[in-house]
Protein backbone atom coordinates (compact mmCIF):
# COMPACT_ATOMS: atom_id res chain seq x y z
CA UNK A 1 0.00 0.00 0.00
CA UNK A 2 1.27 3.45 -0.91
CA UNK A 3 -0.20 6.68 0.38
CA UNK A 4 0.28 9.91 -1.54
CA UNK A 5 -0.23 13.48 -0.41
CA UNK A 6 -0.08 16.40 -2.82
CA UNK A 7 0.47 20.00 -1.82
CA UNK A 8 1.53 23.30 -3.31
CA UNK A 9 -1.62 24.19 -5.22
CA UNK A 10 -3.21 27.59 -5.08
CA UNK A 11 -4.35 30.65 -7.00
CA UNK A 12 -1.95 32.24 -9.48
CA UNK A 13 -2.24 34.75 -12.28
CA UNK A 14 -1.79 33.75 -15.88
CA UNK A 15 1.89 33.66 -16.75
CA UNK A 16 2.87 32.76 -13.21
CA UNK A 17 4.44 29.65 -11.73
CA UNK A 18 3.66 27.03 -9.12
CA UNK A 19 5.49 24.00 -7.83
CA UNK A 20 3.47 20.98 -6.80
CA UNK A 21 4.90 18.35 -4.49
CA UNK A 22 3.76 14.81 -3.81
CA UNK A 23 5.00 12.95 -0.75
CA UNK A 24 4.74 9.16 -0.73
CA UNK A 25 4.79 6.68 2.09
CA UNK A 26 6.44 3.30 1.79
CA UNK A 27 9.94 2.00 1.40
CA UNK A 28 9.51 0.97 -2.24
CA UNK A 29 8.80 4.42 -3.66
CA UNK A 30 12.05 4.43 -5.60
CA UNK A 31 10.93 1.30 -7.46
CA UNK A 32 7.84 2.93 -8.96
CA UNK A 33 7.16 5.15 -11.89
CA UNK A 34 5.09 8.19 -11.05
CA UNK A 35 2.69 10.44 -12.87
CA UNK A 36 0.77 13.67 -12.56
CA UNK A 37 -2.78 13.97 -13.84
CA UNK A 38 -5.36 16.73 -13.70
CA UNK A 39 -9.10 17.00 -13.83
CA UNK A 40 -11.02 20.15 -14.66
CA UNK A 41 -14.73 20.50 -13.83
CA UNK A 42 -16.87 18.51 -16.22
CA UNK A 43 -13.86 16.88 -17.88
CA UNK A 44 -12.13 13.55 -17.63
CA UNK A 45 -8.91 13.12 -15.70
CA UNK A 46 -6.04 13.62 -18.12
CA UNK A 47 -2.35 12.82 -18.16
CA UNK A 48 0.04 15.70 -17.51
CA UNK A 49 3.50 14.24 -16.93
CA UNK A 50 5.24 10.99 -16.01
CA UNK A 51 8.65 9.96 -14.73
CA UNK A 52 10.37 6.59 -14.55
CA UNK A 53 11.65 5.14 -11.28
CA UNK A 54 15.16 6.44 -11.91
CA UNK A 55 14.07 9.79 -13.26
CA UNK A 56 15.82 9.01 -16.51
CA UNK A 57 12.69 8.93 -18.66
CA UNK A 58 10.22 11.79 -18.74
CA UNK A 59 6.87 12.05 -20.48
CA UNK A 60 4.63 15.07 -21.05
CA UNK A 61 1.26 15.88 -22.51
CA UNK A 62 1.58 18.10 -25.56
CA UNK A 63 -0.44 20.80 -23.81
CA UNK A 64 2.22 21.28 -21.10
CA UNK A 65 5.42 20.42 -22.93
CA UNK A 66 7.97 23.19 -22.54
CA UNK A 67 6.08 24.75 -19.61
CA UNK A 68 5.96 21.99 -16.98
CA UNK A 69 8.82 19.91 -15.58
CA UNK A 70 8.45 16.70 -13.61
CA UNK A 71 11.19 15.53 -11.27
CA UNK A 72 11.67 13.26 -8.30
CA UNK A 73 13.84 12.83 -5.24
CA UNK A 74 13.85 9.19 -4.18
CA UNK A 75 15.73 9.99 -0.99
CA UNK A 76 12.78 12.15 0.05
CA UNK A 77 10.08 9.86 -1.38
CA UNK A 78 8.81 12.80 -3.37
CA UNK A 79 7.86 13.79 -6.88
CA UNK A 80 7.44 17.34 -8.11
CA UNK A 81 5.74 19.25 -10.88
CA UNK A 82 7.18 22.65 -11.68
CA UNK A 83 4.61 24.62 -13.65
CA UNK A 84 5.52 27.81 -15.49
CA UNK A 85 3.77 30.13 -17.95
CA UNK A 86 0.49 29.01 -16.50
CA UNK A 87 -2.71 29.53 -18.47
CA UNK A 88 -6.34 29.66 -17.34
CA UNK A 89 -6.88 26.33 -19.09
CA UNK A 90 -4.42 24.75 -16.65
CA UNK A 91 -6.99 25.24 -13.89
CA UNK A 92 -7.82 21.82 -12.44
CA UNK A 93 -7.34 19.51 -9.50
CA UNK A 94 -3.91 17.95 -9.87
CA UNK A 95 -3.24 14.37 -8.74
CA UNK A 96 -0.08 12.36 -8.38
CA UNK A 97 -0.19 8.62 -8.89
CA UNK A 98 1.96 5.50 -8.68
CA UNK A 99 2.44 3.18 -11.64
CA UNK A 100 3.80 -0.20 -10.61
CA UNK A 101 3.48 -2.03 -13.90
CA UNK A 102 4.94 -1.62 -17.36
CA UNK A 103 1.97 -0.08 -19.13
CA UNK A 104 1.65 3.28 -20.80
CA UNK A 105 2.43 6.38 -18.75
CA UNK A 106 -0.39 8.18 -20.58
CA UNK A 107 -3.16 5.78 -19.51
CA UNK A 108 -4.69 6.55 -16.12
CA UNK A 109 -5.86 2.93 -15.83
CA UNK A 110 -2.21 1.85 -15.53
CA UNK A 111 -1.83 3.70 -12.23
CA UNK A 112 -2.44 1.90 -8.96
CA UNK A 113 -2.47 4.50 -6.20
CA UNK A 114 -3.68 8.09 -6.21
CA UNK A 115 -3.44 11.08 -3.95
CA UNK A 116 -6.40 13.20 -2.94
CA UNK A 117 -5.48 16.05 -5.27
CA UNK A 118 -4.59 19.70 -4.94
CA UNK A 119 -6.45 22.57 -6.59
CA UNK A 120 -4.66 24.84 -9.04
CA UNK A 121 -6.52 27.91 -10.22
CA UNK A 122 -5.08 30.24 -12.85
CA UNK A 123 -6.78 33.59 -13.22
CA UNK A 124 -6.74 35.58 -16.45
Amino acid sequence: QVQLVEYGGGLVQAGGSLRLSCAASGRTFSSYAMGWFRQAPGKEREFVAGISWSGGNLYYANSVKGRFTISRDNAKNSVYLQMSSLKPEDTAVYYCAVKRGGGSYYDRDEYDYWGQGTQVTVSS
